[in-house]
């Protein structure tokens, strides 16, 4: 009897829980990436993987029909957006369960997302669409300073600014249009009005709201993740809004299989959607929520995907929060340490660096500048913030300016 095989497209920050959660549901996981050796994981848990063109829906299929003679593919997804349409694709061509491709595709371009949020009434912040410095002048003179400007296109806050006058918006639109930069498409860029107030992270699988978190950013006019907190501390009537504009979302933009992160701000006039992403949030969404709500959004991803009966009823009641590691300048990475230290303390559920002694680090506001991360969970929200605080003061480095660039 041939064995059960889940097939994970490229990697994300939380492939490794795909990979961990398929073999606890004793599936075979194989991963198919353009660049396996990017993944050094791979290598040192020995999981089986193939190189394929992932932006070639042809090899991929060829790939996958070849990979059936061994095994009974149960299964197809990844936790990369990036690839996720041809997921939704391959699933369709092999009769698998699968996301909408057409809809994923759509929600990947942020213009179009907007676009289709705003004709179905759900509150977006005003923006407009530019293709050059003219027409960002030209939005900029309609929305008014200050604000957002980002590529149409993107994940991961990468290209992200505020732009508080006009000096600001010429040097980042420049940035943006600029011939060192290769984005996923033509350079359009989004130039949105700064919708203002606490920022709200909303984790959905199907058509339920399984938690909302709270995401607290570094300084501006950059959004590097500082904090990120489950379950928000919201009122009956707050959470309930935040929930139906959640779902709202999901019926605009035809998502109504699998994950969603949605992430909003609630303003003056209520909640405001910052956009869709149509897939699990990147990590360490997924471990905050299994321990703040016991619900393990990975495994359940899986269930859905090999067509198995899910469940995201929440089974317990914890706090749980992630507290990102920035630098505070420009440099080179000397050295890092403290982990073991901030992992004994109880309470403490991970601590991971990112990034190894003599790296170069570059803070350019978005979520590559992250050093690492600690994670910690118990059942107040000032319990956690204590434990927290403490694993985090166990943590030192030294970084190396780069000349007149650190403050």
């Amino acid at each position: 009897m041939a064995r059960r095989a889940l097939i994970l497209l490229e990697g994300a920050s939380n492939v490794r829980l795909y990979i961990q959660a398929a073999q606890r549901l004793d599936l075979h996981a194989v991963t198919l990436s353009a660049n396996p050796a990017q993944y050094d994981y791979l290598a040192v848990e020995n999981i089986e993987t193939i190189h394929v063109d992932t932006n070639n829906l042809d090899a991929l299929i060829r790939e996958c029909s070849r990979m059936r003679a061994t095994y009974d593919i149960a299964g197809i997804t990844s936790a990369q957006e990036s690839v996720y349409a041809a997921v939704g694709k391959l699933c369709r061509y092999f009769d698998l369960p699968g996301p909408n491709p057409a809809a994923i595709e759509l929600c990947c371009d942020k213009s179009v997302q907007r676009q289709l949020l705003a004709e179905a009434g759900v509150p977006v912040p005003a923006y407009r669409v530019a293709a050059s410095a003219t027409d960002v002048e030209g939005a900029v003179a309609e929305i008014g300073l200050p604000v957002i400007v980002k590529p149409a296109v993107g994940i991961g806050s990468k290209g992200v600014r505020l732009c508080r006058n006009i000096d600001e918006l010429a040097v980042h639109t420049n940035y943006l249009l600029g011939g060192n930069n290769v984005w996923r498409s033509s350079p359009r860029m989004l130039v949105e009005e700064f919708a203002q107030g606490p920022q709200y992270m909303v984790e959905t699988m199907g058509n339920e709201v399984v938690g909302i978190g709270t995401a607290d950013f570094g300084p501006l006019p950059h959004f590097a993740s500082r904090e990120w907190t489950y379950p928000a501390s919201l009122t009956d009537d707050e959470q309930g809004r935040i929930a139906n504009v959640s779902l709202s979302c999901l019926r605009a933009l035809d998502l109504g299989w699998g994950p969603t992160n949605i992430e909003l701000r609630w303003t003056e006039r209520g909640p405001v959607v910052i956009e869709v992403n149509p897939r699990l949030a990147g990590a360490p969404t997924s471990q905050l929520v299994q321990l703040a709500y016991g619900v393990d959004l990975v495994t359940e991803h899986i269930k859905l995907v090999i067509g198995d009966e899910w469940n995201v009823r929440k089974k317990q009641s914890q706090t749980a929060i992630a507290r990102f590691l920035l630098p505070d300048c420009d440099g080179t990475l000397d050295w890092i340490d403290g982990d073991s230290r901030a992992a004994a303390i109880s309470g403490v559920a991970e601590v991971k660096f990112y990034v190894e002694p003599k790296t170069p680090i570059v803070t350019e506001g978005d979520a590559r500048v992250t050093i690492g991360h600690v994670i910690a969970a118990s059942p107040s929200l000032a319990r956690t913030e204590a434990i927290l605080q403490r694993a985090v003061d166990s943590i030192d480095w030294s970084i190396t300016p780069f000349p007149t660039l650190c403050a």
